[in-house]
């Protein structure tokens, strides 16, 4: 009875989240957290690269996320089905509008009016999926994509046998890694910082107060190509752009810091080298760093040539903190949604 009890106790005291998916042009990963009742614990861990010879979207690429995520759900150590997925931010139009003047019952149709004429997709108000967030000074955050790339995405989870909870969005996921491990301290709930997170192909930006998006954007520059200096010059200018359109849309925040959410992805010195040209102090923020790492949990093989196809034991392998150079920031922050 008394063992029995210590089961009941600790069962209740640990809350397993649900699975997050960051499933990208660059490849696929999947994490999930859990609160042990002492701190944020990594349970299962998974990644695999994209093939070079499927296309993003392609049918090939479709039958290949879906067997991967069978694949790892089913031999790895995730617990349960549930999950939460963003979509991949190059599928996800972002834009920042000040708030119509309208009566308050047609805000969403008065949004999509101003937002129309840019949208990379048919811009049919039926057939797109939007979200908006008010933030401050009267500004909004928009965020749209095309309702047959989210029908898509939602075939690939049932097909993988998975049950989707949500469809979340990569500018929040950031916010929560940011607020769940680096935003703590009680001046951080008024701070107004630059996240930085530099995945392989892209880097997304986040300018937030706390958990509050103030401004997202997307840059097509990655780690892939930042031992370029000429590259890393173009990221700053984008960056710092993203500084200026920050200061007209709003006139009181200032930002005080940049937080690079990149771990190993991407060295000290480069992150040093982009905020000295900006001139503002900064702190990297590794979140694989930030939670311990479960006894069991494993990791699937980085490398793009590991056949999880035809091999399951292909996600049998340990989690090396000091050999990951993977930024794992928006499927934490999609677990922990």
């Amino acid at each position: 009875m008394q063992v029995l009890n210590k089961k009941i106790l600790g069962f209740l005291k640990n809350q397993t989240y649900s699975i997050g998916v960051d499933i990208g042009y660059d490849g696929l990963k999947l994490a999930q957290l859990a609160n042990d009742g002492k701190g944020m614990v990594l349970v299962a861990g998974n990644s695999k690269a994209r093939p070079e010879n499927m296309p993003p979207g392609s049918t090939g690429w479709q039958r290949w996320a879906i067997e991967t995520m069978r694949l790892f759900t089913t031999y790895g150590d995730f617990h349960g089905k549930e999950v939460i997925a963003a979509m991949p931010s190059n599928d996800v139009f972002i834009d920042h509008i000040k708030m119509p003047k309208t009566d308050g019952s047609n805000v969403r149709d008065a949004i999509f009016k101003k937002i129309k004429q840019k949208l990379p997709f048919e811009a049919l108000q039926e057939s797109t999926v939007m979200q908006y967030i008010p933030t401050e000074e009267d500004n909004v955050l928009v965020m749209a994509t095309d309702r047959t790339i989210v029908d898509r995405h939602l075939a690939i989870y049932e097909k993988a046998g998975l049950s989707i909870k949500s469809i979340g969005v990569w500018p929040l996921s950031l916010t929560n890694c940011y607020t769940r491990f680096f935003g703590r301290r009680q001046s951080d709930l008024e701070a107004v910082v630059m996240l930085i997170c530099i995945e392989r192909d892209c880097t997304n930006i986040v300018i937030c107060r706390h958990k509050k998006l103030l401004l997202a954007r997307s840059i097509p520059i990655g780690s892939n190509r930042l031992d370029d200096e000429q590259v890393v010059t173009r990221l700053v200018m984008e960056l710092t752009a993203c500084k200026r359109q920050f200061g007209l849309m709003y006139r009181k925040p200032q930002i005080e810091r940049l937080i690079f959410l990149a771990g190993q992805s991407i060295s000290k010195e480069a992150c040093a080298a982009i905020a000295r040209q900006l001139e503002m102090p900064a702190q990297i923020g590794d979140c694989l760093a930030a939670v311990e790492v479960d006894k069991s949990c494993r990791l699937a093989r980085n490398e793009s040539d590991a056949d999880t196809e035809s091999d399951p034991d292909a996600v049998d392998n340990q989690i090396d903190r000091r050999a990951n150079y993977l930024n794992w920031t928006v499927a934490f922050g999609l677990s922990l949604w």
